[in-house]
């Protein structure tokens, strides 16, 4: 029996007593994948990004071993849900115009305390002034600083389209700009490479593309190494005090890590590792987050269909955006149909060992998104499910 063929055996042996549609996260896969990031971070802290989890009873538990430290939120009321649940160091990692999520900023000492704004441009600090309506406590602010690779004098951009902070002057004149507005704290900067953490450099089938990928990821990271560090030293003679630098991602821990620069590391879908994560020469994780849907017909001699799965991930579409069917292995979607709103039908000859009622085994693209289908995740320890705990949906939070 494979190792995958065992995986299955026993996901199937866990959830025998629970009918699908339902989603599983494996612990002790997913506690390895915590120790992998951790030896990769070289001892610098990392931040779990909660976009990637989406469920606190799994931030608790990644956050209670050792090597990790403090959240990074993708909203301003989920961080002011998160503070008000007990998590005390929440770093926003988007700018944010909500103005009543700002009202209770400002106004509870205790919030202001434990969350950090993201900014990346002048008009920020003023829509959040404007938002105060008498509250009066000092707002925490972090820059984000562009990380896109620039060639040709500009023509040419690679890395997504975020910060319009680029240079360690425009920082700076950020940074100067937070330091000379009353009411505001400067005590951090942000630089997130997804183009080299968040894109694969070892594709399957396509080996030309894979090594283009790997020479503009050396490029990248070589032209970010130097002009983060330049950032770091102009910002400082600012904001000598500056509390944190957070760089990296799941795909480029241990090459941020290595950033003088850098006092932390981000990450969050190295916890589950979905399939987008799968392409990488840097590492390697175990597959931790899955979802399961029944076999509700058998349309012919290797065919099944399943009930739903039609769950796109976010980012430009393609069939690396689309679930993977996983277990049992050898299952593919039908090229005429894919992933179905209601109904999936899956071709294969592993169909033909299946009986309405089974359950077909399936990796989302993304980590935390999954977490947006499904009110609950089943923690599986062994062949047993020991917790069911909620998901940001099953809570009633949907913050996107």
């Amino acid at each position: 029996m494979t190792a995958r063929a065992a995986d299955r055996a026993r996901y199937d042996r866990a959830t025998a007593h629970l009918d699908a549609p339902l989603a599983i996260v494996d612990l002790e896969a997913f506690d390895a994948n915590a120790d992998d990031l951790v030896r990769r971070a070289g001892g610098k802290p990392i931040r779990v990004a909660s976009k990637s989890v989406r469920c606190r009873a799994l931030l608790e538990r990644v956050l209670a071993r050792d090597g990790f430290a403090g959240i990074m939120s993708f909203t301003l009321a989920e961080s002011i849900w998160l503070a008000r649940s007990g998590f005390d160091d929440v770093l926003l990692a988007y700018p944010s115009v909500d103005t009543a999520a700002y009202v209770e900023l400002t106004g509870d000492p205790k919030l202001a305390a434990a969350v950090t704004v993201m900014v990346d441009d002048p008009a920020q600090l003023r829509l959040i002034d404007e938002a105060r309506r008498g509250g009066t406590e000092t707002v925490r602010v972090c820059l984000e600083l562009d990380t896109s690779l620039r060639l040709l004098g500009g023509r040419v951009r690679v890395g997504a389209l975020r910060s319009p902070l680029h240079s360690a002057v425009q920082v700076a004149g950020m940074a100067r700009a937070v330091a000379g507005r009353p009411g505001f704290q400067l005590v951090g900067i942000m630089a997130y490479e997804g183009h080299i953490a968040g894109v694969g450099d070892a594709v399957a089938g396509r080996p030309f593309r894979s090594r283009a990928v790997r020479l503009m990821q050396a490029t990248a990271r070589k032209e970010l190494t130097r002009r983060r560090a330049d950032v770091v030293r102009a910002v400082r003679a600012v904001a000598p005090d500056l509390e944190f630098v957070n760089g990296g991602g799941t795909g480029s821990v241990q090459q941020t890590a290595a950033e003088d620069a850098v006092t932390e590391i981000a990450a969050g879908s190295g916890l589950y590792v979905p399939r987008l994560f799968d392409n990488y020469t840097s590492f390697s994780g175990r597959p931790a987050a899955l979802f399961a849907q029944p076999v509700v017909r058998r349309p012919g001699v290797g065919i099944v269909t399943v009930l739903g799965g039609g769950y796109p991930a976010s980012g430009a579409p393609g069939a690396d955006r689309l679930p993977v069917p996983y277990l049992p292995e050898g299952l593919r979607y039908d090229p005429q149909e894919g992933p179905g709103e209601v109904q999936t039908p899956l071709l294969g000859s592993p169909a033909d060992d299946l009986l309405i009622g089974d359950k077909v085994w399936f990796r989302h693209a993304k980590a935390g998104e999954l977490c947006e289908r499904f009110d609950s995740l089943h923690l599986v320890e062994g062949d047993e499910v020991t917790a069911t705990v909620p998901t940001y949906r099953g809570e009633g939070r949907t913050f996107l």
